[in-house]
This record gives C-alpha cells, sequence and structure tokens, in this order.
C-alpha cells in the first residue's frame, strides 16, 4: 500500500482489512493541521470540541455551522494525505434529512470537507441514509456522545451491563446499514467495543474504548498538554507544552521589563551610508 496517497473511504476499509490501524487527531487551525500532516495522521477531525478547546465553551452545544465551516476550511488548507472530516454540530441535522443535507452539503462544498461526522444510532439512521445518498461519506458515532451530555448526566461510560451492550450492536448495525464508512465509539468498556468492533465492516475508531479498536481518536491539545482544565481517564499525555508555552512567556516578559529584549542580536542595525559616487 503506497503509504504517501491521500486516504480514501476505500484506503480505510483496506487498512481494517489488514489490521493497521488508523489514527485521528482534532485539528482547528491551519498551523496545527500542518503538523498533524507532517506526522502521518490518517484522519484530520475538525471537531465541535472547538468550542471548550478553542472557544472556552463548557459544552460543544454553542458551537454553530457557520464556525465549523469556518474552521474546517482553515484545515483543510493544509490537507495533502489525511482526509479532513468535519463534526456536524449540535441542531444542524437533528431536525430533519432535509437539513442534515443542507448542512453536510454546506460543510463539503463551503469548508472542503471531504466527509462529515455526526453523532447518534437508530434514532439518525434514516438521516445518515439519505445524507450518504447524495454523495457525502458519513462517519458515525456512537456511545457516550458529547452533544447529548445532558441526558447522560454523569453515566458517561456506556455498556457496563448487557442491556447497555445490547443497545450498542443495536445502534451499530442501523447506522452501519445506513452507509456510514466508519464509526467513532466513544467512551465503551473496552471488551464491549472490541466485540462491536468484530462485528463491524467498517472500520472503528476509539475514544475511551481501548485496545481492540480499529483507529484511536484524541482531542490534540489534550495529548499535548496544552489543555489542562481536566484530564480524562483515557489521555495519555505525550508533551506538557502548556508549562512549556507558559515558561517562555514568562521569560519574554521579564526580558522586555528588564530590558534586555530586544538587545543588538534581534535589532536592525543602521542603514550604511550611501557612497558619493561623484
Amino acid at each position: 500500500m503506497n503509504q504517501s496517497a491521500p486516504v480514501t473511504v476505500t484506503r480505510l476499509q483496506e487498512m481494517k482489512r489488514r489490521g493497521e490501524k488508523i489514527v485521528m487527531l482534532t485539528a482547528y487551525d491551519y498551523l496545527l493541521a500542518r503538523l498533524l500532516e507532517e506526522a502521518g495522521v490518517d484522519l484530520l477531525l475538525v471537531g465541535d470540541s472547538l468550542g471548550m478547546v478553542f472557544q472556552g465553551q463548557e459544552t460543544t452545544i454553542p458551537v454553530t455551522l457557520e464556525q465549523m465551516i469556518y474552521h474546517t476550511r482553515i484545515v483543510a488548507r493544509a490537507a495533502r494525505r489525511a482526509m479532513v472530516i468535519a463534526d456536524m454540530p449540535f441542531l444542524s441535522y437533528q431536525t430533519s434529512p432535509e437539513e442534515a443535507i443542507r448542512s453536510a452539503g454546506r460543510l463539503v462544498k463551503e469548508g472542503r470537507a471531504q466527509a462529515v461526522k455526526m453523532e447518534g444510532g437508530r434514532e439518525i439512521a434514516t438521516t445518515v441514509a439519505r445524507v450518504v445518498e447524495i454523495g457525502i461519506p458519513v462517519m458515525g458515532h456512537i456511545g457516550f456522545k458529547p452533544q447529548s451530555r445532558y441526558q447522560y448526566g454523569n453515566h458517561i461510560v456506556q455498556g457496563r451491563d448487557e442491556t447497555g451492550a445490547a443497545e450498542l450492536q443495536d445502534d451499530l448495525k442501523a447506522i452501519e446499514q445506513a452507509g456510514v464508512f466508519s464509526i467513532v465509539l466513544e467512551a465503551i468498556t473496552s471488551p464491549v467495543a472490541e466485540e462491536l468492533t468484530r462485528q463491524a465492516q467498517c472500520p472503528t475508531i476509539g475514544i475511551g474504548a481501548g485496545p481492540g479498536c480499529d483507529g484511536q481518536v484524541l482531542v490534540t491539545a489534550d495529548l499535548l498538554g496544552m489543555f489542562t482544565e481536566f484530564k480524562p481517564r483515557f489521555v495519555k499525555r505525550y508533551a506538557e507544552l502548556a508549562r512549556t508555552a507558559a515558561s517562555a512567556l514568562e521569560a519574554f516578559v521579564g526580558d522586555v521589563k528588564s530590558g534586555q529584549f530586544p538587545d543588538l542580536e534581534h535589532s536592525y542595525p543602521a542603514k550604511p551610508p550611501s557612497k558619493d559616487k561623484r
């Protein structure tokens, strides 16, 4: 398989068949998207998590379609190999299939997304099918659904009992039959997520769902240690960039206050006088 070729729906299916793990990370801006692209990330998710990470909101619910289009268009400029997937924000697809088609179409046409992601199971299967029918790839999302967090309360982890596991299986079957090309499994017990992955014909991407999924996704700011408001149990921090940045910024403030910056090395010299050619 050509590792430099663009990631497509067909390629993701082949990766599942071969047992090759899929990597997905969130991106909201050009600079970070370029870094993720160069690192070899397969899928760039323009997540509605930008509401919390980028905007400072308490949840993802206030994020608008216009905001998602704006951030998706920026991330798409950086993508060469990685597939760009845009979250469909709250109330951009739940009201009707027709509204979902319009919203997904704008994310693809104006935002340059290559696919969209919808949260939900059986209740959105008809909507998923309609969007897929017009040629827009849809990624599913079951388990804990952040856009429905008020419904869940503190019961975030899904599939803890037989009833919960059976409901997840029904959700997976419904949206897979509707035509999703991949499914995010969020906050699901590891054994249940592994069984769902075994049952699924399409690739599964886990977040807080154990190692048995076909791929993994994290919020990039979490793994880099940039977002420090809280740290979910399933997050592994590969850096502590918030501390590094704070230290650097404090040093800059100190240098400016003390007059050490800018020094001669970081200043332009006086322009040399022009020679008299007479």
